[in-house]
């Protein structure tokens, strides 16, 4: 792995905000976050890391405590009707991402519905993490 920009989230200066999935089998999901969304796997292992767009997954599995989380647990989500937080994804066209995306494996709650100010749709990863997609109507 290479400490360049374009191969990994590692800033020579200020930050880079990344988002960690608990996953509950890392290929799995590189491979789903890859194929679907045509990301990028710029790391291998435990952790991945898929560059999708401008975002960095770090993609690794849970665990209990360590020194610098002391009580905390990481888990894939228990309860697929309970979220706490959710990836969004804001596109040009999203009928065209739906279409795109499902022939690619995605499998979605709905298809796009239109809300007024947006049109969106959920689907789930392997894990079951919800990502909204959605785009936002010219007005």
């Amino acid at each position: 792995m290479s400490d360049s920009p374009t191969d990994g989230p590692w800033p020579k200066d200020g930050f880079v905000v990344t988002l960690h999935l608990t996953v509950a089998d890392v290929d799995r999901s590189a491979q789903f976050y890859s194929r679907v969304f045509g990301g990028t796997v710029v790391r291998t292992g435990h952790p991945s890391i898929v560059r999708i767009g401008n975002t960095w997954l770090i993609l690794n599995v849970g665990g209990g405590p360590t020194d610098d989380k002391p009580s905390i647990w990481l888990r894939p989500p228990r309860q697929l009707n309970e979220v706490s937080s959710f990836m969004n994804i804001r596109v040009a066209d999203v009928a065209s991402c739906y279409d795109m995306w499902r022939a690619r494996g995605a499998e979605f709650l709905t298809e796009p519905k239109d809300h007024g100010v947006e049109i969106r749709c959920y689907m789930r990863d392997p894990d079951g993490y919800l990502i909204e997609v959605g785009q936002v109507k010219a007005g």
